[in-house]
């Protein structure tokens, strides 16, 4: 597995990450006021997560690794990374169910849609209404 250089994006990089998004995830858009953590490979910006803040919590959002990267571990760098630097109890995802095994290997475990905070619950009814997604919450350990 090759390593990957991680880091939390200067905002000044925001245009490197739009492209990226419009080029291979158009719905998601990167915004100025997420933390957003980068991982370059061979000085190629090739994977990004990112972290919209709702009320007190963050909302693991549009996380991306390009096409010709997937399958080499970077995902699960940048993941192993967000364990270490980045996740508190206060972190939620909405992850596709295909994906659950994925953030759950990162300490995110399923919660019911019930047990979410209210501000979250009701972005979740409004996003799981088109997609396929289970809530999850991370739990440090």
């Amino acid at each position: 597995m090759s390593s990957l250089h991680i880091e939390v994006l200067d905002p000044i990089k925001l245009p490197l990450v739009a492209r990226l998004y419009k080029a291979y995830y158009p719905s998601g858009k990167a915004k100025k006021d997420e933390l957003i953590i980068a991982g370059y490979f061979d000085n190629q910006l090739t994977s990004v997560v990112r972290f919209r803040s709702v009320e007190q919590y963050r909302l693991l959002t549009g996380m991306l690794v390009v096409p010709e990267h997937r399958e080499k571990g970077l995902g699960h760098q940048l993941m192993t990374y967000c364990e270490e630097q980045v996740l508190t109890n206060q972190d939620f995802c909405f992850a596709y169910q295909h994906l659950e095994s994925f953030y759950g290997q990162h300490g995110f475990q399923l919660v019911e849609p019930q047990q979410l905070p209210n501000s979250l619950k009701n972005l979740f009814e409004r996003y799981s209404q088109t997609k396929k997604l289970v809530p999850m919450q991370y739990v440090p350990h």
